[in-house]
Order: C-alpha cells, then sequence, then structure tokens
C-alpha cells in the first residue's frame, strides 16, 4: 500500500505551500501539539518530512520521523542532506527508537484515513500510545466525519473530496489533489467520530478532543477570512487529541 505514496513527494511538498495548509492546517496542528521546545516528538506517516523538519526549527528535542513509503522518505532525506536539522528517518516500526514512552508527544497528518479496517486502525494507535510516556499526546488527523457532501467544496483550497460509496466506518473517499500542474487520486477511509474515540481508548489513549482549525492573522491578512470560512464551517478533515493513559487512570 505504501509504493502508492512513493512517486508523490513533490506533490505533497508544494500543497504544504497551499493557503489553507500554511496559515490554518499547520497553525492549528501546532496549537493542538502546545509546546514543542525540548520535547521528545514521534512523526507517524511523515512523509516528506514537512512537520518533523518544522519541529526542529520551533525547537523540538530528537525528532524521528517514520513512514512506510520509500519514495516520500528519499525525499526526507534529501531535504535533511540540503539543510541538516537532525531529524532521523526510519520505516522500521519495532526498531529500539519506538521503544515504550520514549517520546513526549506524537504526530499524524493524515495516516488515519489510510488504514482500512479497525484492527489496523487500533494498531496504529497503539503505535502513537506505546511510543510515549505516560501524560504524552497524541495529535492526529482523520477525514473529518462530517465532511461536506458536495466534492466541488473544497475546490478553492485545491483539493475534492467524495464518497465513493455510503459514508460508514471504513468506507472509501476519494481526495483529488487539484492545484498548479497536479491532479492526483488518492483513495482513504471515512471513520465516524465515535470508532475513532474508540480506537484510541483501546490503544491506552484518554482526555480525547476535538479542537476546531483556527488561522492565522497573516493568512487572514493576505487571503481575507472570507476565504477560509467555508473551510472553517465545514473542514474535510479534523483534528483529534488523546493523551496516553497514566499509571492509575
Amino acid at each position: 500500500m505504501s509504493e502508492r505514496f512513493d512517486p508523490l513527494g513533490q506533490v505533497y511538498e508544494d500543497m504544504f505551500a497551499l493557503p489553507w495548509r500554511a496559515h490554518m492546517e499547520s497553525v492549528s496542528v501546532f496549537r493542538a501539539l502546545g509546546p514543542v521546545e525540548g520535547r521528545r516528538v514521534l512523526d507517524i506517516g511523515c512523509g516528506t518530512g514537512l512537520y518533523s523538519r518544522e519541529l526542529k526549527r520551533r525547537g523540538a528535542g530528537p525528532v524521528l520521523g517514520y513512514d512506510l513509503s520509500e519514495g516520500m522518505l528519499e525525499v526526507a532525506r534529501r531535504a535533511e542532506a540540503r539543510q541538516p536539522l537532525g531529524v532521523r528517518y526510519t520505516r522500521e516500526p519495532l526498531s529500539g527508537e519506538l521503544s515504550e514512552g520514549a517520546f513526549d508527544l506524537a504526530l499524524g497528518v493524515y495516516v488515519l484515513p489510510y488504514v482500512s479496517d479497525y484492527a489496523s486502525l487500533v494498531e496504529l494507535c497503539s503505535l502513537a500510545a506505546r511510543a510515549l510516556r505516560p501524560g504524552g499526546r497524541f495529535v492526529t488527523l482523520p477525514v473529518n466525519p462530517s465532511f461536506h457532501a458536495d466534492s466541488s467544496y473544497y475546490a478553492r483550497y485545491g483539493l475534492r473530496l467524495w464518497e465513493t460509496e455510503p459514508r460508514a466506518d471504513a468506507s472509501e473517499v476519494t481526495l483529488e489533489l487539484c492545484f498548479g500542474p497536479y491532479q492526483e487520486h488518492i483513495t482513504a477511509h471515512y471513520w465516524s467520530r465515535a470508532t475513532v474515540e474508540r480506537a484510541l481508548r483501546e490503544a491506552g489513549c484518554e482526555e480525547i478532543n476535538w479542537p476546531d482549525f483556527t488561522v492565522s492573522q497573516e493568512g487572514i491578512d493576505e487571503y481575507s477570512r472570507e476565504f477560509f470560512q467555508p473551510y472553517l464551517d465545514c473542514p474535510h478533515a479534523a483534528i483529534v487529541v488523546g493523551h496516553k493513559r497514566r499509571a492509575g487512570s
């Protein structure tokens, strides 16, 4: 499955510069993560390392990027070679670096949508929970359980999203990246809010919440509040925050 992402490295790099990602998604993700200075961070599904690199720029301690796509990791490693920041990357989820309690924070941007059954959903959440210290925070972005049914609703942001079968747990949705020279289709999976929370709890997380997206003032000044408002009203993704269960809780 990971091979389908191998040729998409440049697409993902360029997509990070789109206004909604630069001024809304990344702002919201870092707000959900909280302080990162000195924190040990695991970036699950790190792709080309965009968030991993930004974490280091913001003062994070050790950052480990984990991804199954060798094509994505090649792009990440080239970026690290050009501008060394101290990010390490791996495809091996059972390496010593992922020992239990090794991290303060875990990030999983758009990884839950690519598991196709509940057992795999729990397994992915468990990977994050095992790696975290008790009380450590896991921030992840699934498909918004209430995403807009009109596939063109998100077109102004460079993407389209539509159902290819009735909306239910594990049902397929199609994400089209349509900006600049790109028109790439990716199959993802829908998970209900209740199921995401159940998987997180089964994996060992508690204190689960779904914070709203926010927009930077720079984004508003450059593009206007009206540009971002439709996404804020009905985003294509959601932000979910869970904390590894503490002993005795």
